[in-house]
This record gives C-alpha cells, structure tokens and sequence, in this order.
C-alpha cells in the first residue's frame, strides 16, 4: 500500500500503510525517521534562543548541589549520580559521617563514561543488587541505550572489578536475585519457548556458580500466557525465606514460599492482592474487599500463624472517600505508613505490641498542605533509621534522617531553582460526566488573566501523581509566566484501588471525561482557554493524550505525548504491550475489541476535524512502548494534512533520554513547541 492509504477500523496488519514503521531499525523506517527529526528540529531547534534554554535546562540538571539521594548497605549509604564530566554517571559510596558535610568524599565503584569507552558500548545504569549481609558483591545491571533489556554480571566492591568467573548473562529482559555467594535466582531468555508472549521470563532456575545455566535445577515454569515469574531469598537472620511468583497478568499473581524440600506452599492472599512479609509479619492490601475489610485496607498476619490457617488480621489502615494508602516501608521494629489524603502525604509509625490496643501509631512528621513525603531509605534488618524526603510544587526537598522514637535532623537542602515570586499552588475540583469530583492541583500566579496554561495526567495502572519540585518545568514553563496543571484523574491511585478500577478496560472513558472535565473548569475558572490550553503525557500518560486529540480537540491548542500508546488493537503484540491486556483490555478477545476500537487514536484520526498541533516523541531504544505508536501515527496525521512534528532519539529506553544533555534537549523541544504553538514567549 502507498503512504497515504487510509487506516481503516479493523486493526489488522492488511488493513494498516504504516505497518512498516514497526520495523524499529529497519533502513527504511529509520530513513523516514531521520526526515522527521530534521523537520522538528527545523522548526523548533537551532537558534539562539533554543540553545540557551538547553543550557539553562542542563545547568539545573547537572547542579553539583542536588540531592544524592541514596540506599544504605552495612556501613555505607550508596548513590548513583549523573553531572558535568559524569554523562552517563558514577556509582559510589560514603559514609554517613561524610554524607551528611556538605561536600562529602565519595569513593567511587563504578564509571559508566570510563567502562562504555573502554568497551565501546552504549552502557546506562539499570542498579545493582548487593549481597547481604557481607555487602561485597554486586550484581550489576547495564542496559545498551536505557532499554529495559540488560546484561548482568557480577562486581567484587572491594576489588573495583567484575568477577571474571562470576555470574554473568547476556543481553535480556532478565530477573535475577541473590541466595548466597554461590547461588542465585534467575530468569532469562535461554532461547525458544523460555519468554512469556510479554518478553518476560518463563521460567526461573537456582543457579550455582561455576555449572552452566541450562544445567540449573528448574524451581517454577509458568505459561506462556503469563506476564512473568520470578523468585527471591530473604537472608534475615533467623527468617531465611525463598518465595516464588507466578505473575499471571499485571494484576493477578500467586506467591509461594518455597520449602527446604523443594516444595512450594501457595500464600493464600487474593491474587490480586498486594502482600509482603518481614520477620514475623505478613501484610496484605486487599484491592477488593476481603474478610470483612473494605479494598484499598492494610491487614498484617503473623506469617506462621496465616500459612496454619489463621484469618484474623490486625486492621492497621482503613481507607475513606478521601483518604487511600500509598505505601509502606519496614524498620527493624517498625512500620512506616503512607497515606494521601486529597493527593496530599501523611506519614505514621505504627508499631507492634501485644494486648487489647493492638498496634501502637503516631505521626512520623508534620507534613505540610499540598506537600509530598517519601521515605527513601529505611534500615529492615538491623535499626529503625529512615531517611525521608520532603517537597512540593514550589518548595524544593529537604531530606531529613532520624531514628524511629529517637532524634530527627534535616541533613539536606536543595536550593530554590528557579524564580517563584507571586506564583502558588492551589487545589480545585472538577465535576465529571458522572458526577465524581476530580482533585487538580494549579501552580502558578493568582488572579491575572487566563494565559498559556499546560495540564497533565497519568490515569492508569494505579500511579498516583503527587506534588513535587520540577526544576526543568520550574525553568521552562513557571518562571517564564506559564500556568501548570497537574489532574488526579481515575484509572490512578490518588485514592486507591477504587480510583484505580473504576477507569479499568470497558471503563477507561471515565479517566477521559475526568481529564476533560478539568479542562472545562480550567477555562470556567477564568485560568486559560481552550487556544491557550496545551496538555502533556507519557506513556498511558501518552495514551490520554491521544484519546484527547481524538475525542475532543476543540479543548486543547496544543498536544505533547512522549512515548505513547497509539494503536490500541495491536499494542498487545508490539514488545511488553501483551503485559498490560489486564489495563486495557484484549484486542482478541471479542468482548474487549469494541471498546478498543472505540478509544484507539490512531484509528480515530479522520479527515476533516480540527486537531490542534501535535508534537510526539519516543525513542529507537524503547523496548516497553513501541516507538512505532508515535512513528505510525505522525505518518497518519501528516496523510490528513495536519501538523505534526516527531522527535525520535535513537538511544533513551522508556524514559526518552539516558543522560541530562538528552534530558534538556527533549525538554526544550517540548516547551519551545508549546510557547509557540500556545503565545508567550519561549526564551
């Protein structure tokens, strides 16, 4: 078929021109690519204006004063860190004697730039995993490009080298897990039948040092159906555990703790149910009601006692209308919850105690309105210190450390980043088509005239956006007069499972009309309008940009989607897509296709209508979302007469960029586009 046939309704690979544009580094996809790039570029790249903002952007990416945030292991607090003379960046290590001085000495393990040089490779950080308790092996995670896939192989911390007959596996989208110095955990592509139909491992074997892989003893095989499996080994000191999950789709699961003898004792939670176990503890989050207790609620079991049929829980959280859990983190003897209450944070400790009261709990801190807190760094195994983070729209972070019932201290500041005088964040709620009230959150200066405003939105897999300090939003957009808009939409978790199910498959209109509906009373508020009104999103985020330009294009004058989903009746076949047919829905199965159809973008777009300007962007190094969604439809919208513009970078994984250089650059494509497209200025 010729470039500018029709796409029709169907979805199947007959029916689709741009079929071709799958073919991620096919000559001819890469070809059209390359014409792209050169066009965005053209129009929004290469002046002086352009590169100053990228410096601009660069400069606070690369600030030497940002927060290292970073994980203890023993007697050492570990970080990676990216900046100027670190592109691709550095792993290192200090103590917290020397951490909390404002220019700690860090010893560093590990030089990304100097190990891709020395290797020619393309090398980003994917984490390692140390081993405990002795903490002086790691095996390390490389990813070719950011991609998802990586190569591991095992580092000796105190040589500063990889272990030359150590644990080593190519290329693959691999799940590995210490047990002891000699053996591991480990799924990965061992060839024909081994990935799930998502590319995640099959199967999972324990492996000794020294035998070959193929040679490991098989401890869980799942269908090909499945998402994933994967396993895992506790060493707590007189808690040493193995576990074993059968990942049945993106919500459904089976965990198993695995016996001296091999065999495997199913956990009996629900399988859709979110559970943990430390020490003595299980805890479960029920995401339907269960044994009396609303979804969304936090029940703890004494392990032992549950797997001998015990189904009394501890109720240590109980969700309201405004009020859902969003995680929780143990110390040795404590339990750190946390919670939002209207999108906002708020921290308890409880502890366990015996006798008619139950659990002991009190405030862990004084959060303030509209403020986000995270606890980044707890000790499980042998104290009660945590670290946790602090910030909000316009507040940067501040990381405090204490001990749980002892003393706290702010042990770092990020400075201010950019000029917020006369701006405040604020939260309003916009009534949906069915009358559920959608919490949004305006950042920006109070009672002027509607201006150049930019939404944004998630609304899926449970993922709540909560406020924090966005330096390159801050530079780009609020300090040059912009108003930005974060929405809580349903298909998220702003207030738990409920919010989450009630946008789910048949469903996902709802997340949409929220979106929309913020968008009404944004211009009803007098904020924006509709011209002036640009929105912005990744991923699902990208999704809900293109059911946006396809439903109701008369609300936005500007449309961004990075990394999107745009081909809803075949994402299941593109990479991870077949992983997320539990969110969307099955494109084969009969009972899902209409709905699919219905909310696909790409094949929705038609001629005729008043789509306003669209910028897309992805990645050739996307292993998750397929770059051929944004490929395909820049090729559809430029068949209809249309203007788009397409950014592709050839390296950037999931994320759009491996490094701050990359990171600016997109950035400032994005905002110079929307200062454009929108009024204002862009320098």
């Amino acid at each position: 078929m010729s470039e500018t046939s029709a796409v029709t309704g169907t979805g199947t690979p007959e029916d689709d021109p741009y079929l071709w544009l799958e073919d991620v580094e096919g000559e001819r996809a890469l070809a059209w690519v390359r014409e792209r790039n050169a066009e965005t570029a053209a129009e929004l790249a290469g002046d002086e204006a352009f590169d100053a903002l990228v410096a601009e952007l660069r400069e606070v990416l690369d600030a030497p004063d940002r927060i290292p945030y970073t994980r203890r292991r023993g007697p050492y607090l570990y970080n990676f860190w990216q900046g100027a003379g670190h592109t691709r960046g550095i792993w290192r290590r200090t103590t917290f004697e020397e951490y909390r001085t404002d220019e700690p000495a860090w010893d560093v393990l590990l030089d990304l730039d100097a190990l891709a040089a020395a290797e020619g490779e393309d090398w980003t950080w994917a984490g390692a995993q140390v081993l405990r308790p002795a903490f002086r092996r790691a095996l390390v995670s490389l990813a070719r490009g950011g991609g998802d896939a990586v190569v591991v192989r095992e580092y000796d911390l105190e040589e500063r080298a990889f272990v030359a007959d150590g644990f080593t596996l190519p290329e693959a989208k691999t799940d590995i897990a210490w047990i002891d110095e000699d053996h591991v955990f480990v799924g990965t592509d061992e060839g024909p039948g081994s990935l799930t139909a998502s590319g995640y491992p099959r199967t999972v074997r324990r492996w000794r040092r020294g035998t070959p892989l193929d040679r490991a003893p098989l401890v869980h095989e799942g269908a090909a159906s499945d998402l994933a499996v994967s396993a895992w080994h506790d060493p707590t000191e007189g808690f040493e555990r193995s576990f074993v999950v059968r990942y049945r789709d993106f919500w459904h699961h089976e965990t198993h703790l695995l016996t001296d003898g091999g065999e495997q004792v199913r956990i009996d939670v629900p399988d859709d149910a979110d559970s943990s176990v430390h020490r003595e503890w299980l805890l479960v989050t029920p995401k339907a009601p269960w044994l009396g207790r609303p979804a969304g609620s936090l029940l703890a079991f004494r392990f032992d006692d549950f797997l001998a049929g015990h189904r009394e829980p501890e109720v240590l959280f109980t969700p309201d209308e405004r009020t859902a859990l969003a995680g929780h983190s143990w110390t040795r003897n404590h339990l750190v919850v946390e919670t939002l209450q209207d999108v906002a944070s708020r921290m308890h400790v409880l502890t366990p105690a015996t006798g008619p009261d139950g659990w002991r709990r009190r405030e862990l801190a004084d959060i303030p309105p509209l403020a986000s807190a995270a606890l980044t760094d707890t000790d499980p195994d042998s104290g009660d210190e945590y670290f946790l983070s602090v910030t909000g729209h316009l507040v940067p972070p501040a990381l405090h450390r204490g001990e749980i019932d002892g003393p706290g201290e702010r042990i770092k500041q990020a400075p201010e980043r950019f000029d917020a005088t006369g701006l405040d964040a604020r939260q309003y709620f916009a009534v949906s088509a069915d009358g559920t009230r959608v919490p949004y959150t305006v950042v920006g200066a109070r009672d002027q005239a509607p201006g150049p405003a930019l939404l944004t939105g998630y609304g899926g897999f449970e993922v709540s956006l909560t406020p924090s300090y966005d330096t390159v939003r801050g530079r780009a957009w609020l300090a040059r007069g912009g108003t930005y808009v974060v929405a809580g939409i349903r298909g998220g978790g702003e207030y738990g499972p409920r919010w989450h199910r009630a946008a789910l498959k048949a469903d996902r209109h709802r997340a949409y009309e929220d979106f929309e509906a913020v968008a009404r009373d944004l211009v009803a508020r007098g904020i924006t309008t509709p011209g002036r009104l640009g929105i912005s999103g990744a991923s699902n985020g990208g999704l809900l940009m293109g059911a946006m330009l396809v439903r109701s294009p008369e609300l936005f004058g500007a449309i961004v989607a990075h990394v999107p989903l745009l081909d809803m009746l075949r994402f299941h076949t593109l990479l991870a897509g077949a992983s997320w047919t539990a969110e969307y829905g099955d494109p084969d199965d009969p009972a899902d296709r209409p709905h699919l159809a219905a909310l696909s973008p790409y094949h929705r777009l038609a001629a005729g209508r008043p789509y306003p300007p669209v910028l897309l962007t992805t990645s050739t190094r996307d292993d998750r979302v397929h770059p051929g969604h944004a490929r395909k439809a820049a090729a559809r919208l430029r068949e209809l007469g249309h203007r788009v513009l397409l950014h592709e970078t050839l390296a950037g994984g999931h994320a759009g960029a491996t490094d701050h250089e990359q990171t600016a650059h997109n950035s400032a494509l994005e905002h110079t586009f929307l200062w454009r497209t929108l009024g204002g200025r862009a320098g």
